[in-house]
């Protein structure tokens, strides 16, 4: 087992990266302090891993709430179910919500748990590889608006994150790629070395070899560790994480959470954000074209889909949420390792990159 830990001062917490992690309620159980606990899951994972973790707990209230799986459920309305079965199970301000499942799972946990009672503990224990190296972690926690994705949330950090990789067997082929956007955002935005790592170890990726899997689960957790260390709300260098998620939000938004997921559109994203970067001459064509290649022999996608205009992105991309004063802040790259956020950027080049990407 691998332990990593987000230094937040009095908020820092660990993160558990190994195999067979879930079962292991000596691990989990001292971070519950308050005697009583809420397991929130979907109806997908609950059947492989909900009876396992409930086993080894020991807390004198367990309860349990099995929520729908997919990305259109991350709304208020599936949010005040988790209210209901904390109220009407009678759950304290000493509750601790755990959080069993994906980014959605965690995401919508993580916002019941900011504002229940004004505040309760929870836990990550992801157990896809988009939630393991990036959503699990950070404390950014919130639901979708019909009109922008993640609008309404809070920050509010875990008490403890437990990455089993063991988990990540269970997954689709779609679903464990899609993990491997965020993967490869984090040598872009900072790590060359890993960048470089990922693209000699495609096979292994590919084959979800069980050390290369913790390899990369730690690698990207210690990225992201770092970065929220630094700047825990995203008021300056933390927004280098949303490296391809402005144009990525933009497609999950107008294509309504119904086609590509999120790291399928976040690759996209990323191409785009490469592209943009290469035409105001901040990053080689050489290095767009590569990181196209990587993702593709990842098993991601590269290109926009039909659905997408100019004008779609546009107006997608106006909601964001790293609008400031009017103008969309971006994260662009001024080279493979090296993201920057800015909102000078040439408004011609970026119309030049999305007429580009999409379909006349």
């Amino acid at each position: 087992m691998k332990t990593l830990h987000v230094d937040l001062g009095e908020r820092s917490y660990p993160l558990y990266i190994g195999a067979g992690l879930l079962s292991d309620g000596g691990l989990i159980s001292p971070h519950i302090k308050g005697g009583e606990a809420l397991v929130v899951t979907n109806e997908t994972v609950a059947p492989l891993y909900l009876a396992a973790l409930c086993d080894g707990l020991s807390v004198a209230k367990l309860d349990t709430l099995v929520l729908p799986d997919g990305e259109t459920y991350k709304n208020l309305d599936t949010l005040r179910q988790i209210y209901d079965k904390l109220l009407t199970r009678r759950h304290s301000r000493g509750t601790t919500l755990i959080a069993l499942g994906g980014g959605v799972i965690g995401d919508i946990t993580g916002f019941a748990a900011a504002t229940y009672q004004r505040g309760v503990n929870f836990i990550q224990v992801p157990t896809t590889l988009l939630s393991q190296v990036d959503s699990s972690v950070g404390g950014k926690t919130g639901v979708n608006h019909p009109l922008g994705k993640n609008m309404i949330g809070a920050f509010h950090q875990p008490v403890a994150v437990v990455a089993d990789i063991d988990t990540l067997a269970t997954l689709s082929d779609r679903e464990y790629r899609a993990g491997l956007a965020e993967v490869v955002k984090y040598g872009l935005i900072a790590d060359r070395d890993f960048y470089q790592w990922l693209k000699g170890h495609i096979a292994e990726i590919n084959a979800r070899d069980r050390q290369t899997l913790i390899a990369i689960v730690e690698r990207s957790c210690r990225n992201k560790a770092e970065v929220v260390a630094r700047d825990e709300r995203e008021a300056d260098i933390r927004a280098i994480l949303n490296l391809g998620h402005t144009f990525g939000h933009a497609i999950e938004t107008v294509e309504q959470y119904k086609g590509l997921n999120h790291g399928e559109a976040v690759a996209v994203g990323m191409v785009m954000a490469a592209d943009l970067s290469a035409r105001l001459g901040w990053l080689a064509k050489a290095d767009v074209n590569d990181l196209r290649d990587l993702l593709a022999a990842l098993g991601l996608p590269v290109t926009v889909p039909r659905v997408m205009t100019p004008r779609a992105f546009r107006e997608a991309m106006a909601l964001d949420k790293k609008v400031a004063a009017g103008v969309v802040r971006l994260v662009l790259l001024a080279g493979v390792g090296e993201a920057r956020v800015c909102g000078d950027y040439s408004r011609e080049q970026l119309e030049y990159t999305l007429r580009s990407f999409c379909l006349p």
